[in-house]
């Protein structure tokens, strides 16, 4: 389902083949809501032409179950394989990012109330929570000035992410550079640090972690936990999961912002990937960029999140994709600035004047950043030091 409307099956056939089709109303209707930028054809049509996959549903489905250690945790709690993603999907349906959920096909859909009534099926609710990539992070709900679990593991609008137990202050790092994207005009969620010992329903042992926990307001969800769809950039290419750092470049991404959501979400694209380069945020894969609907139709650039400084973590760290022709953190030249621009096929002059001005604003909002004294010294110097580096470079 795309909101409350039935928009298609995903069958599964002998051999664990899986078939994703459309509802024949939903390709007749030419109101119809967007479900992927990877479903539109060349004559701006919708594809409906899909193969079937093996054991794994299709690649948009499959970008919106979880990854790592976070499938294996709660493919167990749901009692399935982590690779049978037919059977992980039906589990975790009720509760994915974006406006779609997934549900068994004998549902009741004229009766159901909300989407989270799904969760009537499961004896033990599939909390969602785990040690996932540097993090352990979880959907919260915020109340009276707190933080909590869902009891029923649906739903928050919120997520919240603990201390790393590997590398120090992770959460004050996020933080910082989302207030320091934040100073320089970049859109960015409402985001805040909190006391884990005071997060309810967190499982026993996590608040024990030295440090803040991160929180960041789900931009996928509106007044009332109302749903507003997105994808990420994996999910408009097509790509599997584990193929968010390849076969795509940032000129590629901005190519489709520029055709899809014209000039302000591409500049405002450009002006997170300079910012990303500034601050030596090397882990903005394809999962990391992402697309929303407001008005369930046309695509713009969301709000900006996972903005991390990884360099003072991995010292000879690289761009997740490449930046025209480099995956370099050490500048922005003007060379690959010109093979960007080619590749992409956007002005120059624009985008040259755009990534400067970045550099600037970001120069002086660093010096008078005050969220920049949460920060270990050698973290924060090393910060420092790349935005002046990358900023000089950019003259």
């Amino acid at each position: 389902m795309l909101g409350r409307r039935r928009i298609g099956i995903i069958n599964r056939f002998a051999s664990e083949r899986n078939l994703f089709s459309f509802e024949q109303d939903y390709l007749d209707d030419p109101d119809r809501p967007t479900l992927s930028l990877s479903f539109k054809g060349r004559d701006g049509g919708i594809v409906t032409s899909t193969r079937p996959t093996a054991t794994r549903v299709p690649p948009f489905f499959a970008n919106l179950l979880p990854e790592g250690h976070l499938r294996t945790y709660l493919a167990e709690r749901a009692g399935v394989n982590p690779k049978r993603e037919f059977f992980l999907l039906a589990a975790l349906g009720a509760d994915l990012p974006g406006g779609v959920t997934v549900t068994p096909i004998d549902y009741d859909y004229a009766t159901a109330a909300r989407p989270a009534d799904l969760d009537d099926r499961n004896h033990e609710p599939v909390l969602r929570f785990s040690l996932a990539g540097m993090q352990l992070k979880f959907s919260a709900v915020e109340e009276t000035g707190g933080l909590t679990i869902p009891a029923n593991g649906i739903g928050g609008s919120w997520i919240v992410k603990l201390p790393s137990s590997r590398f120090p202050a992770v959460p004050e790092n996020e933080y910082a550079m989302l207030e320091l994207a934040r100073a320089i005009g970049l859109g960015v969620p409402r985001v805040r640090l909190v006391d884990p010992t005071g997060i309810q329903g967190v499982p026993e042992g996590v608040a024990k972690l030295d440090g803040y926990a991160f929180a960041i307001e789900r931009f996928d969800r509106g007044t009332n936990g109302a749903r507003i769809h997105m994808e990420d950039f994996a999910q408009v290419f097509g790509l599997w999961p584990d193929e968010k750092y390849k076969h795509r470049s940032y000129a590629n991404i901005a190519a489709v912002l520029w055709a899809e959501s014209g000039e302000e979400s591409t500049f405002e694209f450009v002006r997170r990937l300079a910012f990303s380069t500034l601050i030596g945020n090397a882990d903005m894969h394809l999962k990391n960029w992402s697309l929303i609907y407001p008005d369930g139709r046309t695509p713009v650039l969301s709000p900006a999140y996972d903005f991390i400084a990884t360099l003072p973590y991995l010292p000879n760290d690289k761009h997740a994709l490449s930046f025209g022709g480099s995956k370099s953190l050490s500048d922005i030249s003007t060379e690959q600035i010109r093979r960007f621009v080619d590749t992409a096929r956007l002005p120059a002059s624009p985008v040259a004047e755009v990534i400067r001005d970045t550099a600037r604003l970001t120069v002086e909002a660093w010096k008078a950043l005050a969220e920049k004294d949460l920060l270990p010294r050698a973290v924060q110097s090393t910060i420092g030091k790349q935005i002046e580096r990358v900023a000089a470079a950019t003259g």
